[in-house]
């Protein structure tokens, strides 16, 4: 059992988490209130990665954290050291990659807000922010618990963009996913079986997890 790798994409997915959550909260308020009509553009480009592969998105993440891009060339001057192949490196694919996780749960939750509390809330003299927070949020509250899951979830099983940006090395860009794949190119079928029946109960974990929630934040019917 590779637990060095294990713990590595538990650090990574919840580093991951906490950023998307901070982010995807006024983005899909945002986009679930809007009436602009180039919103569905923005939403468009936020699912991307759900329809790109993952090795693509890979391609262009590791083009522009290289040290022939200007972001990756400003980091490398600023650090020393390069953003590419690198926990940094991985964290900023992974916030990338596993964005519409993290948006499309807490968009639907905001576009189920009765709007009339949200009206209420700008004639009471809320703003946008303390409506969202103090009003939008607690009612969308399934919602983002759904979002912290799937992100948290989606970022452990992550192995295309992993392994293009951060490639393979141990304690620093190596996860669970990789160490599984390294277990099988070396014909370590034991080592492979431990890993994948740990991610295998993780992931029936979380969706149990993720479809109870969803189950609590349907309307009651009555008989």
């Amino acid at each position: 059992m590779d637990w060095e790798a294990l713990v590595l994409s538990a650090r990574l997915a919840t580093a991951t988490t906490a950023i998307l959550l901070v982010v995807a909260v006024p983005l899909a308020a945002w986009l679930a209130w809007s009436r602009r009509r180039w919103t569905v553009v923005v939403e468009a480009v936020v699912a991307l990665p759900l329809v790109l592969p993952p090795t693509v998105l890979g391609y262009y993440l590791l083009a522009a954290t290289g040290t022939r891009s200007p972001v990756g060339r400003w980091w490398y001057e600023t650090t020393g050291s390069t953003l590419a192949f690198s926990f940094t490196g991985l964290l900023v694919a992974s916030v990338l990659y596993s964005l519409p996780f993290a948006v499309q749960p807490l968009l639907a939750a905001f576009a189920g807000v009765d709007r009339t509390l949200l009206d209420a809330a700008a004639v009471l003299g809320r703003g946008w922010w303390q409506t969202l927070l103090r009003v939008a949020l607690p009612l969308a509250r399934a919602g983002a618990a759904t979002a912290a899951v799937l992100t948290f979830a989606h970022t452990v099983g992550e192995f295309g963009v992993v392994l293009m940006v951060g490639g393979n090395i141990p304690g620093e860009t190596r996860t669970a996913s990789v160490a599984v794949y390294d277990a099988v190119q070396a014909l370590d079928d034991a080592a492979a079986a431990r890993t994948s029946l740990v991610l295998l109960g993780f992931s029936l974990v979380v969706l149990t997890a993720t479809y109870a929630l969803q189950r609590r934040a349907r309307p009651r019917v009555l008989p």
